[in-house]
């Protein structure tokens, strides 16, 4: 029934050879660990290096327009308020609509049509203004 094989030289020669192939690939797997680490430094490094290039064209501009980036830092501030008030209305229309919201689709496509654009583009200038404005970015309330 049972057949062992006990010879030396077969079980010791696949074994050896086992462990050359693992040997191998775990090589393998430590020079593709370090191409990818290499990678991703480069990465970090290109990234940093344009975020720094787009700050400093920032604040060049800012440099050069200081009454406009004041402007912009007032104006973003004013749109803050009034981003807050916008969401105030949207949040009690939600309240007072959840039923409808959550049973009919036509109500909820109706109060995405009403608020989303609305809400998407007074986040987009609201950036736009707060990252021209001088001083630290306005907060955002959502």
């Amino acid at each position: 029934m049972f057949r062992i094989d006990v010879s030396p030289e077969s079980h010791s020669e696949s074994s050896l050879s086992d462990d050359k192939i693992m040997i191998e690939l775990l090589r393998q797997l430590v020079t593709g660990q370090n191409q990818q680490n290499r990678l991703l430094q480069e990465m970090i490094q290109q990234n940093a290096a344009i975020q720094k290039q787009r700050a400093g064209e920032l604040q060049a501009w800012k440099d050069s327009n200081p009454e406009l980036s004041r402007a912009c830092r007032e104006a973003a501030e004013t749109l803050s308020r009034v981003q807050t008030r916008f969401l105030d209305t949207m949040t009690e229309d939600i309240l007072d609509n959840d039923e409808h919201l959550m049973e009919g689709e036509f109500m909820l496509n109706e109060f995405v049509d009403r608020f989303g654009p609305r809400l998407a583009h007074l986040n987009g200038v609201l950036q736009v203004l707060a990252q021209l404005g001088t001083g630290q970015p306005v907060q955002q309330n959502h």
